[in-house]
């Protein structure tokens, strides 16, 4: 169960029949002509309106994206004599369309939906609006098509930071995390992290079907976080904001001592902040970790506490450069 290697995956296609099975409850798609077309392959995460394509302009038709017909096509086509109007959504059914989606409640012709039956090219229907199902489709989308990596670790919420706890195997990376989840924070994914890039710069995290929040304790085995301490002790994806990693401590190495120079590592070519942080026995690594969300979070609102020390110190010394005394007052304790 545990490995080290880290891969990095990214779908090439999914089927209309993944897609109808994902998303018809959700987005309400009804079949209109048949279980027909579910093999189709889907390889392309952006979505089309075929106005242009309609109107008989085919030369720049992106025919193998998701296609919407929305309320500008379907009164386009209302607007044809009924030979006209076969023509013109005829024409789109020569190319390798995967599927077409009507949206607005809108419908077609039995003749149209039966003529695209016939080429294997199954449609749907919605009640949603264009613009909405458009947005929600093309999440979805995103979510299949996104480079995606696979990280040996455990990802836990720590004060509402996503941290994500690597290492080499053996380390005690779900030992750290399990104290972690019993000081009341939350688990998202242990030992194997799906991480998805969505849009440029954010990273998300979750845990895989099959382990979901399922834990393996060395010496004690399986045990599932869930069941054992409740659902608020668990999240089911997680933006990765943060990475430490963890390391055995080796005296002739330096560490960094101030934390003024800002360390990252990259993923999926995101760069994350990175604390190295080494452990040995005795050592408090919960409570560091904790720490470090916290830590993270004030530069986020704009304090910088090595920065903020670094200002001290220079003011510091320029005073004493002055000849004056670094303490002007010394508060005598009476008690």
């Amino acid at each position: 169960m545990k490995n080290d290697r880290t891969r990095e995956t990214r779908k090439k296609s999914i089927t209309v029949g993944f897609l109808y099975e994902q998303t018809h409850e959700r987005f309400k798609l009804k079949q209109l002509n048949g279980e027909n077309g579910f093999d189709n392959q889907i390889k392309e995460r952006n979505l089309n309106r075929p106005g242009l394509a309609l109107a008989g302009y085919l030369e720049l038709f992106t025919y193998d994206r998701v296609q919407f017909m929305g309320n500008t096509e379907i009164r386009y086509l209302n607007s044809l004599r009924p030979p006209q109007r076969t023509a013109a959504f005829t024409s789109l059914l020569e190319f390798k369309i995967p599927c077409v989606i009507l949206t607005n409640g809108n419908l077609i012709s039995d003749d149209l939906l039966q003529a695209a039956a016939a080429k294997n090219i199954p449609v749907f229907g919605t009640p949603f609006e264009t613009t909405k199902i458009s947005y929600f489709l093309a999440d979805f989308l995103d979510d299949q098509f996104s480079p995606q990596i696979v990280v040996h670790g455990s990802l836990v919420d720590v004060y509402g930071v996503g941290v994500l706890l690597t290492g080499r195997s053996g380390i005690g990376k779900s030992e750290i995390a399990l104290d972690l989840i019993e000081r009341g924070h939350r688990l998202v994914a242990d030992d194997v992290v799906m991480v998805t890039r969505k849009g440029e710069g954010i990273l998300m995290g979750a845990g895989t079907d099959l382990v979901k929040h399922f834990m393996e304790i060395r010496g004690l085995g399986l045990i599932d976080v869930r069941s054992m301490f409740g659902i608020r002790a668990i999240r089911y994806q997680k933006r990765v904001e943060l990475v430490v990693e963890l390391e055995e401590w080796k005296p002739d190495r330096d560490y960094t001592r101030t934390g003024l120079d800002d360390v990252t590592m990259t993923l999926l070519d995101v760069d994350v902040p990175l604390v190295k942080l080494p452990i040995f026995p005795g050592k408090n690594v919960t409570v560091i970790t904790e720490v470090i969300s916290l830590n993270y979070l004030l530069r986020h609102y704009g304090y910088d506490a090595a920065r903020e020390f670094s200002k001290r110190l220079e003011g510091v010394i320029g005073q004493k450069k002055k000849g004056s005394r670094a303490i002007n007052y010394f508060e005598h304790d009476f008690e």
